[in-house]
């Protein structure tokens, strides 16, 4: 058992050898410039082997619409945040400060699998391959799941960019890529979708999952303007943005939320670190 703790490169570690933080610093980076060359090259270029169906990443969305099609303004700017967000992530790699290296070291496979199945969603996207690409989406939903429960504490510098955004565009995705699998844009189709949309309010960090949500909203809006789906999408989005008040407000100041026999109750930070008092 200790053997295969040692072998398997999903393992968390307490420390890391010099050559596997070499390994992880080098397969980092080349994974992260494939999805980011290959994402570029196919939002203006489809693939050349010549087929009707060989299309752009944002023209398979103009040749399916459907009820999850997101926007393709957002959709670029999600990317390209998080592109520069990955960034800063894989500069804590060669960080000199040994807890921060052994935190992205520690989330350096999963980030890599995750590359590697993008680049390959695309590549099955953009030349109609639908089922596969959706099979390579649910694998990529496992991997960052599991990194998710895996590594619950690490650093919001990393935990962002390579664990909740992620998933919140993996989910989306998979409804993206599902619907254009299965022709889903007659009545039925929508009115299911009009129902699991609501799926998109539980899942991940608020701000990615907002996000995402907007751009399917802004899409099914100059979509279709009278029809529930966008409709739904923006009213989750303004949950998702109270939730996200909720939560940074009272940090902003000084002030969070704890729970204390049953009751939800506000800590004041300052004197929750104040020692016990002898009332006596």
């Amino acid at each position: 058992m200790d053997r295969f703790h040692r072998l398997n490169p999903f393992s968390k570690r307490e420390t890391f050898g010099r050559p596997q933080l070499i390994a992880y610093q080098i397969w980092t980076i080349i994974t992260w410039l494939l999805v980011v060359v290959t994402g570029v090259y196919y939002t203006s270029h489809k693939p050349t082997e010549g087929s009707l169906k060989r299309r752009t990443i944002f023209g398979q969305s103009d040749a399916h619409p459907g009820p999850f099609t997101l926007d393709t303004i957002f959709v670029s700017i999600y990317w390209i945040v998080l592109w520069i967000s990955q960034l800063y992530y894989i500069w804590q790699l060669f960080s000199s400060t040994t807890e921060l290296v052994t935190s992205a070291a520690n989330v350096g496979s999963h980030f890599i699998f995750f590359n590697l199945l993008t680049f390959g969603h695309i590549m099955l996207w953009v030349r109609s391959y639908f089922w596969f690409a959706e099979l390579l989406l649910v694998i990529n939903l496992f991997n960052v799941i599991s990194l998710y429960f895996r590594n619950p504490k690490c650093e919001r510098s990393i935990h962002v960019p390579v664990v909740t955004a992620p998933l919140a565009w993996i989910f989306v995705a998979i409804f993206w890529n599902g619907a254009v699998m299965v022709h889903a844009d007659d009545l039925p189709a929508r009115v299911l979708a009009n129902v699991v949309i609501w799926g998109f309010l539980p899942i991940s960090d608020e701000r990615a999952n907002a996000f995402s949500i907007t751009a399917l909203g802004v899409n099914q809006f100059h979509t279709k303007i009278i029809a529930l789906q966008w409709i739904f999408a923006f009213a989750i989005m303004a949950a998702l943005f109270i939730l996200t008040l909720v939560v940074a407000v009272p940090g902003i100041f000084g002030f969070t939320f704890g729970i204390e026999r049953g009751e939800s109750r506000v800590v004041e930070e300052d004197r929750e670190r104040q020692p016990l008092l002898d009332d006596r």
